[in-house]
């Protein structure tokens, strides 16, 4: 008998009316430039990593990780960086190489990347270790369905209320793939925390958690609200340890992830340790300008946010690949 697959809904729940307008993005790399804030003066200038700010067309973070090891000589573990970027994108970023002695990138050593600075430093860059990453992005051919004065209104909203703060869907993987990836793992039973592979299906599952219930909040019109037990509106990343939630706080988030129980249980003995997110993203320094019937946008967003969290409130955006981002 054929397994039957879960199904795992990626449509969350909006915060705002949708304006029934669509726009493309990602049309070009150039239509998505991501710049890592990073703080620069924290670089000792000596030590055995060098450090490389890349600016990239093209090209993920990971292909550019095996590229630089490959270039430099060293194993791909000795390459650290602190997020993640997309490939249809012009992308900045920092790298380090470990025991790299003196060695220096050659120009033209990898395609459609530029080396813009050089440092050293005595530790690998680690994940999450950057302030946060600005973007500047064309949203191509707004449908002509919305008004500019409604548009313009949306994001004056966005930059004052915010938005919810999921996790985009690339978290997921293609056509949700992760997760399910995720449930085969951990409805195995294993006692042991995971790395590698297996270390990213887990994150997609306290990811699809977290937003199942942020989703229920917005759709309760309370995730900007303070509930009981709160010191801000947060949401769960689940793992060992006593939740933080108390009350009807703690009654929802077991409703809403009663079917889910058995992901609960695996994360808690696989030793990941509970934590909290807060569920309200508010971009900063945002800014917009109209060129004919394109959108361009720019802003901040912390570490571990994402801009599509953004894009979803304010239009349906259609990517080359993957289609629209609801």
């Amino acid at each position: 008998m054929t397994e039957t697959k879960p199904v795992f809904s990626l449509n969350f729940a909006h915060a705002y009316q949708a304006l029934g307008a669509s726009a493309g993005l990602k049309t070009e790399p150039e239509d998505f430039v991501v710049v890592e804030e990073f703080d620069e003066a924290s670089f000792s200038g000596a030590g055995e990593h060098v450090c490389l700010q890349i600016r990239k067309r093209g090209q993920n973070t990971r292909w550019i990780a095996a590229a630089l090891a490959e270039v430099a000589g060293v194993a791909e573990r000795d390459i650290g960086f602190c997020g993640m970027k997309d490939r249809r994108a012009v992308t900045t970023q920092w790298f380090s190489v470990a025991h790299a002695g003196e060695w220096r990138m050659p120009a033209s050593a990898i395609p459609d990347c530029e080396v813009l600075q050089m440092s050293r430093h005595q530790r690998k860059l680690r994940r999450g270790s950057h302030r946060g990453n600005h973007f500047t992005i064309r949203l191509r051919n707004v449908s002509s369905c919305v008004d500019v004065k409604q548009v313009d209104e949306r994001l004056s909203l966005i930059a004052t209320n915010g938005v919810p703060n999921y996790f985009g869907e690339q978290r997921f993987g293609i056509a949700g793939q992760n997760l399910h990836e995720a449930d085969r793992l951990l409805r195995r039973g294993r006692q042991r925390k995971l790395g590698g592979r297996q270390g990213i299906f887990l994150s997609a599952a306290r990811s699809y958690l977290f937003n199942k219930v942020l989703s229920e909040r917005v759709k309760q019109e309370t995730w900007s609200q303070i509930l009981e037990s709160e010191i801000t509106p947060q949401g769960p990343l689940w793992g060992r340890g006593r939740s933080a939630s108390r009350g009807v706080l703690a009654e929802l988030e077991s409703r809403v992830l009663a079917d889910l129980l058995p992901w609960c249980n695996a994360l808690e003995h696989l030793g990941l340790d509970q934590q909290r997110r807060d569920l309200l993203l508010r971009p900063s320094q945002l800014e917009w300008h109209w060129q004919e019937r394109d959108l361009c946008l720019s802003f901040a967003l912390p570490v571990g946010t994402y801009a599509t969290s953004v894009l979803r409130e304010l239009l349906e955006v259609n990517t080359p690949q993957s289609g629209p981002v609801l």
